[in-house]
């Protein structure tokens, strides 16, 4: 844009003057009423006829960096009085045409000076004429409509209805702020809008991990839904200021990037609770969804929480997502015992908000690898408490069903809490894939199959989701579906170790012993790399012969576990491998002992499978209550 254009002493278009030094427009010598940030855009835009004024180039002039003021709200009710000003419409603007995410431009043709557009005059005469035809068409659509001819009326009307939407996402609302330190605040309200829409059993919507890799993005919004695979997203703001907070939200159109809907909201935080729901509302609403009877209460039903307790609970939450994005290890955990202590603060603040407690039985879940025995009792305490205060809250239901199938081996309950919670929230991406995993403990490939692909659709950029799914895929001997995953995921980060050893188990389980190998050597030699991957390197020398390198790597093994423990099925697989059959039942009964949670995995366990006819394993498996 050219920014040294000297400005004139008025600008004269479709019968219009505005003079920018008495800051006056004018219609036929008729004062029209317009002041303010319109009169300013309309002089902008004016100054530069036919170019693009970015929306950042508003903000800069008219509304600086320090006013107090919701730009993206204030910019579209300030375009639409200007538009009014003029008789102009958005969709077929004669004068202030509207480029969607990027800004605005004047259309219309100066007297006295170049036409903006060749066509401008023939294109203002040909819309005047449609205009006429227009009102023609507008009186026999309304004799047609009256006596609805034929049934047409109903026809019409039933066309005329927003578009089909069967699948959203939400993105992550704006933190208008500008302060960091209320990132966690404008997540947790995207968090809380997504956990209110995915109750709708009708409606498809994407995960917070998908959707969360969004934040600060440059993509149009077509091309997320594209990569989303949405009808429709729904985008907005998220201002924090004292004791009050306000969400503006709009709903748009994916394929088209339309805009569909907008509305603002403002309450108190006490309120912060009913201003998610309402929101919430309005979007099903507007996209007309079918709610069931029970979704109606749900989604109406409000829990009044003190702002102290919610600020808590919307700290933990974060510290929770933060711990999920990290590669396991001391990091991880510190951020999860962090969520730990955030979600105990909120029970205290707030002992009767179900929601808290859940979140609290989910990091106690996650940390299960470090101290599982004494975690997954609190988990279960926790969970419980969830669902004693609130039966229908999905989230305590599928933490119930995470620690019944990892820690207390009781497959009915685990399979009857997951379902439960997946009846709860169709579109709760965990409790599928947790579902997925117990499909995969009892032996139901197959359906682990489908259920892991079902979570797949809802949160598609989860990299741990996909993790899973390409164990399940091995399970089910789908190893090119398996390799193809595990490859997919390595592109996106080639530091994920444990995925490339996982890699070399899928190639070797298709017969590839020697890629196979190769990759478990690479993944080996990570410096980050835990002592399962230094037991799949001893396998893999066992299963190609090199057993001088396999005796090597179980002793460099058993000394490992001098430093770190070492679970026992670990040790199982290199005894395996090294025909030590003997050693592979004691160290399964060690695990038997020690309660491993990676001993659930036995119907799974490929790499175990030439002792499936031996009578101990068949005990083992009747001792854990697993199917033969």
């Amino acid at each position: 844009m050219n920014s040294n254009r000297q400005s004139p002493q008025a600008y004269r278009f479709g019968g219009f003057e505005l003079d920018p030094r008495a800051g006056e427009l004018r219609k036929q010598g008729r004062k029209i009423k317009l002041q303010g940030q319109p009169l300013d855009i309309l002089t902008m835009l004016l100054e530069h006829p036919g170019e693009v004024v970015t929306r950042e180039e508003l903000q800069k002039r008219l509304w600086p960096a320090d006013t107090f003021v919701d730009f993206e709200h204030s910019l579209n009710a300030a375009v639409k009085r200007l538009r009014e000003a003029l008789d102009d419409s958005a969709d077929t603007p004669q004068f202030i045409e509207t480029l969607p995410r990027r800004g605005y431009r004047f259309i219309g043709t100066l007297d006295g000076g170049s036409a903006v557009a060749p066509e401008g005059e023939q294109r203002r005469l040909a819309r005047r004429w449609i205009g006429y035809a227009a009102i023609v068409l507008v009186v026999l659509f309304g004799v047609a409509f009256a006596l609805n001819l034929g049934g047409w009326r109903d026809s019409v009307l039933h066309r005329s209805r927003m578009p089909r939407i069967q699948s959203i996402a939400v993105l992550p609302l704006e933190n208008l702020s500008r302060d960091p330190e209320q990132e966690y605040f404008a997540d947790g309200m995207t968090d809380a809008l997504i956990a209110n829409l995915a109750q709708i059993s009708a409606l498809r919507v994407i995960s917070r991990t998908s959707v969360m890799r969004y934040k600060g993005t440059k993509k149009s919004l077509p091309e997320i839904a594209r990569e989303l695979n949405v009808d429709a997203v729904v985008e907005g703001t998220v201002l924090r200021s004292g004791e009050r907070v306000r969400i503006i939200a709009q709903l748009i159109e994916a394929p088209t990037d339309r805009h569909l809907w907008a509305a603002s909201y403002e309450r108190d935080l006490r309120d912060v609770l009913a201003l998610q729901s309402e929101v919430a509302r309005a979007i099903a609403g507007e996209i007309r969804v079918q709610l069931t009877p029970r979704e109606q209460v749900r989604l109406a039903s409000v829990h009044v929480i003190s702002p102290e307790a919610h600020e808590a609970y919307l700290r933990a939450r974060y510290e929770f997502y933060q711990a999920r994005n990290v590669i396991p290890g001391r990091q991880r955990n510190e951020s999860l015992w962090r969520s730990v202590g955030l979600f105990q603060q909120a029970i205290q603040l707030e002992p009767t908000y179900a929601p808290t407690y859940a979140g609290l039985a989910s990091s106690y879940d996650s940390l299960a690898d470090e101290r599982h025995r004494e975690v997954a009792a609190k988990s279960r305490e926790a969970a419980e408490k969830a669902v004693a205060l609130d039966e229908t809250l999905a989230e305590g239901h599928s933490a119930l069903g995470s620690v019944a199938l990892f820690n207390e081996w009781d497959w009915a309950r685990a399979e009857r809490e997951l379902k439960r919670a997946i009846e709860l929230n169709p579109n709760f991406a965990g409790a599928h894939s947790s579902y997925a995993l117990y499909l995969r403990v009892v032996g139901r490939f197959d359906h682990a199959v489908s259920e892991i692909n079902r979570a797949r659709e809802l949160d598609p950029s989860n990299l741990g989701l996909q993790t899973n799914a390409a164990h399940i895929y091995r399970c089910a001997r789908q190893y090119d579906r398996a390799i193809e995953t595990f490859q997919g995921l390595l592109k996106l980060d080639p530091n994920r170790w444990y995925d490339r050893y996982w890699l070399g188990v899928a190639y070797i389980d298709k017969g590839q012993l020697d890629q196979g190998l190769a990759e478990i050597k690479m993944a080996e030699r990570h410096p980050e790399a835990d002592p399962w991957a230094r037991a799949a390197l001893a396998w893999a020398e066992g299963l190609a012969g090199n057993r001088a390198a396999a005796l090597r790597g179980r002793a460099k093994l058993e000394s490992l576990s001098r430093e770190q423990p070492v679970s026992p099925i670990a040790r199982a697989i290199v005894h395996a491998a090294l025909g030590e059959k003997d050693q592979v039942f004691r160290s399964l009964e060690e695990a038997w002992q020690q309660h491993d949670t990676q001993l659930v995995f036995q119907k799974s366990q490929v790499r175990l499978e030439n002792l499936r006819g031996d009578p101990r394993y068949q005990d083992l498996l009747r001792r854990m209550g697993l199917p033969p």
